[in-house]
């Protein structure tokens, strides 16, 4: 299996804890952002293969790769973003690379412990265009919802943010179709929330697969900061 990282996040709201690095590379316990998600992944014996979408400040990224990419059981790739190119074009890119049928989609800067296998066989078994994997909430307003048809788990709709109660959100991992015309229309720039998984979900294309494992973002100065304290047990 193949897994794509969007690492090309440049962490306008992390200057204040975190210059000259690229959102994935910011330090945390004395490790990059990044090195967490690998150490998740090289769990997976079937994950052969890692594509990272990189553009801001890369050279940090190619540079530390080169030092551990001893530690990981994979092989690395990468595609360049040489202007940002969002979500939706970062991952329209890194498609180009993947040679296998379907593949795992990683935000570089969230850490949301997934089953990927479970998440795989949802997949393939839901003959859907993509695959979400979701999070259940408790008094949240950060996160938009996601509505979804509790039989069939295809998502029904996507919620502005609002404050919840409790609710499920997109926890920012997929599993794409490569041959679905998910891109179809679509230039190189673009948000994969709003320009492919809109559209899909009015298409009854995306399937919902609940996750309750760990989570965490840490786009915003205080979750990076909770980070610090719970990620001590992850090395």
């Amino acid at each position: 299996m193949e897994v794509i990282i969007l690492a090309g996040g440049l962490g306008t709201r992390l200057r204040s804890e975190v210059q000259d690095v690229p959102k994935c590379m910011a330090p945390v316990v004395g490790k990059p952002f990044l090195w967490y998600l690998l150490k998740y992944l090289s769990r997976y014996e079937a994950v052969s293969r890692v594509v990272l979408s990189v553009g801001y400040l890369r050279e940090v990224i190619f540079e530390w790769i080169n030092q551990i990419k001893s530690e990981f059981p994979f092989e690395f790739d990468y595609t360049l973003e040489e202007q940002p190119l969002g979500t939706g074009g970062g991952i329209k890119l890194a498609l180009d690379k993947v040679t296998e049928d379907r593949a795992f989609v990683l935000n570089g800067d969230t850490f949301f412990d997934v089953d990927l296998m479970q998440l795989y066989n949802a997949h393939v078994i839901g003959k859907k265009a993509i695959t979400l994997a979701l999070k259940p909430m408790t008094k949240f307003e950060r996160y938009g919802s996601v509505n979804v048809e509790p039989n069939t788990h295809t998502i029904l709709s996507f919620n502005e943010k609002a404050y919840c109660e409790e609710g499920l959100i997109n926890g920012g991992v997929y599993v794409i179709s490569k041959h679905t015309p998910i891109f179809e229309g679509l230039g190189e720039k673009f948000s994969f929330e709003t320009a492919v998984l809109e559209p899909q979900c009015s298409r009854h294309e995306l399937l919902g697969v609940v996750q309750n494992g760990y989570f965490i973002d840490i786009g915003i100065p205080e979750d990076y900061k909770r980070a610090q304290l719970e990620f001590v047990e992850k090395i």
